[in-house]
């Protein structure tokens, strides 16, 4: 009778149990499809202006603005004659090209320097109010970039460097350089200062310790600061549109307005240039994003 009872008793226990279940599952269910629909709308969303530049690139000059899905007759003679700079607009194109590599790989080098010594004199060496350096410079974001080019311009002006690509750099690692100062501060915490007393005890100087024992061991955020700091400097336009005019120092992004200029824009030619400059910070993010990835996430974690 007892064992009756309780048998009972389990029953509307178990059925509430796998109700419970079935709604669970039901919900995940609900979840998961409303997540990859966002998904799907997401990379629709995103691939869409991507799409549409290769389907333009690979278009000819007369079919450029046609109703048509994909273009009927496809050809690569505009990346051939962007290659063999066939186009007037294009006549420097290797040149602008080299001045766009010059720039980012500038802007990377100088950025990594000034930040990473930064860092290293107000962590490891303990540098009194040092942290008052590290607020202080992301101040410099409460600005906008756009309002501080017209100063930047008088600047350069008074110093004799416009038109010239020293000037772009110099604006650029200015911006470049408080968020890289705050992310090797952060990430820098989580290296154990004993390692540096010990390197202190057996005579290493504060250079033999930034360099051999420092830098080693910040190289995911030195990875990750370096490929923000060049894909900045590779997409920027404002500062390079202003400070370079000649078309022997002009970057890409400004050479690619100058299509604008005439009255019937050759829109093929043009995005065919876009995506071969956009190949090199392609292959840089997709190289070290594992390592760009971890810097970011142990700065963000750490601060």
């Amino acid at each position: 009778m007892t064992a009756v009872v309780a048998e009972g008793r389990l029953a509307p226990a178990r059925d509430t149990s796998q109700t419970m279940r079935r709604i669970a599952r039901r919900r995940r269910f609900i979840g998961n499809t409303f997540a990859g629909l966002l998904g799907a709308v997401l990379i629709i969303w995103t691939l869409i202006p991507i799409y549409n530049i290769v389907m333009v690139s690979l278009e000819s000059h007369s079919d450029v603005f046609s109703n048509v899905i994909w273009p009927q007759h496809p050809s690569l003679d505009g990346f051939w004659l962007v290659l063999t700079q066939g186009y007037w607009y294009l006549e420097f194109f290797w040149h602008q090209y080299g001045n766009s590599i010059y720039l980012g790989a500038a802007v990377t080098i100088l950025t990594l320097v000034i930040s990473s010594l930064t860092s290293f004199s107000i962590g490891r060496m303990r540098i009194r109010h040092g942290w008052l350096i590290t607020n202080a410079a992301l101040l410099t974001y409460v600005i906008p970039q756009s309002f501080l080019a017209i100063p930047f311009y008088r600047i350069m002006q008074a110093y004799g460097l416009t038109d010239n690509i020293w000037a772009v750099i110099a604006a650029l690692v200015t911006f470049a350089t408080p968020y890289a100062i705050f992310i090797f501060h952060n990430y820098a915490a989580a290296i154990p200062m004993e390692l540096d007393e010990s390197a202190r005890i057996d005579g290493a100087t504060p250079f033999q310790i930034y360099y051999k024992i420092y830098l080693p061991l910040m190289m995911p955020a030195l990875v990750a600061v370096g490929t923000y700091a060049l894909l900045l400097a590779w997409n920027e336009y404002l500062y390079q549109f202003l400070l370079l005019s000649s078309k022997q120092s002009m970057t890409v992004p400004v050479a690619l307005a100058q299509f604008l200029n005439s009255d019937e824009a050759p829109w093929n030619y043009m995005m065919a240039t876009a995506i071969i400059y956009a190949l090199p910070p392609v292959l840089v993010y997709y190289g070290f994003r594992r390592r760009m990835a971890a810097g970011l996430t142990m700065g963000g974690v750490k601060g």
